[in-house]
């Protein structure tokens, strides 16, 4: 274990607090995938939990996934990885929250969106800047028109632009808003009165309930979109030219595409 991750429990073990622990970035490389996803098979069985948080250590919940693992050779095991611990998310025992400060970008996005629900600060900045580096994400475009819509889903992708907590609360993704500085507050405050009066029977059999939409999007198109990028778009070679230009911190030279020769 590398200890880019841990589990904590508190409010008498009803409530398990999964949390990013590589600030500040807190890159969801190899190595924190694969402690979140021991983590959360730990807690498959857990059936006593009222919620399960998954937050972050530092000032950003996450920065997205990790760009060196995204060149060819070693993105199938990257996107494979991913896909695995967002499907673990879904078949979680009890409401899943992402706790979002900062940025909360690419995979790191990606994973708040397989929880059930979102609290953020307002300032916070969701996103998916994939299109910037010649490519698309994947898993977003399996859970974005679920969670927004396909018109907003739609914009975000295309455009790489962020939304701020504000804008993510006004468009139906963050549940619960938080000021600058108070998530914490905001967090507790949102699960004592949600979630620790309830029955962990009667949320367990919610949750199963109300994600079937997310698990048939990460059973049946994920595996789709994933062929999708690595049969097709790294094909293209502006797929290696952005990851290369983002490593080498210069502008990419995108060269003509011509799709499907």
């Amino acid at each position: 274990m590398s200890g880019k991750a841990r589990v904590e429990l508190q409010n008498d073990d009803r409530v398990a607090r999964v949390v990013l622990a590589s600030p500040k970035a807190n890159i969801l490389d190899e190595a924190m995938v694969t402690e979140l996803d021991q983590i959360f098979r730990t807690l498959e069985w857990r059936r006593d939990l009222c919620a399960i948080v998954v937050t972050s250590d530092g000032p950003h919940f996450s920065f997205g996934a990790s760009v060196e693992e995204h060149l060819p050779g070693r993105i199938e095991g990257a996107l494979a990885r991913l896909g695995g611990l967002l499907r673990r998310v879904a078949a979680a025992p009890a409401p899943t929250i992402a706790a979002v400060r900062g940025q909360c970008l690419g995979g790191g996005f990606e994973l708040a969106m397989a929880c059930d629900l979102i609290v953020a600060e307002e300032n916070a900045q969701l996103g998916v800047p994939e299109i910037r580096l010649g490519v698309f994400p994947p898993a977003a475009s399996a859970l974005l028109p679920v969670r927004i819509g396909a018109a907003r889903a739609t914009s975000m992708i295309l455009t790489g632009r962020n939304w701020s907590g504000v804008q993510a609360h006004h468009g139906g993704l963050v549940a619960e808003l938080a000021t600058e500085g108070q998530l914490e507050d905001s967090l507790a405050a949102f699960i004592d009165e949600c979630f620790l009066s309830r029955s962990a029977a009667a949320l367990h059999y919610a949750t199963r309930a109300v994600r079937r939409q997310v698990v048939r999007a990460l059973a049946e198109d994920l595996p789709a979109l994933d062929r999708l990028y690595l049969e097709e778009l790294m094909r293209e070679p502006n797929a290696a030219e952005g990851i290369h230009a983002f490593l080498e911190r210069r502008d990419p030279r995108w060269s003509r595409s011509e799709v499907g020769k």
